[in-house]
């Protein structure tokens, strides 16, 4: 007995068992990929974004701020 234990598809009763493991394996590897696929396209999108929104940010002039004039925080949301 102990090879049987040690490898999990040999457990599976006749070969029906085996090729239902195989194509649900390669179902979940395939939904996987697609996963993959969208994640590294999202991630290409929001680079492309990030550099263009950088881009505006260089080009556009820098206003000179007066002494005295209090700093808005356009992050805290009161503005």
């Amino acid at each position: 007995g102990f090879p049987a234990v040690a490898d999990p598809v040999s457990v599976l009763p006749g070969s029906l068992g085996r090729e239902s493991w195989c194509n649900e394996h390669d179902t979940i590897h395939g939904r996987l990929d697609i996963i993959e696929e969208k994640v590294i396209k999202t991630v290409e999108h929001l680079e492309s974004e990030v550099k263009s929104l950088l881009n505006i940010i260089s080009e556009t002039p820098q206003i000179p701020i007066a002494p005295g004039t209090p700093l808005i925080d356009i992050y805290d949301g009161k503005y």
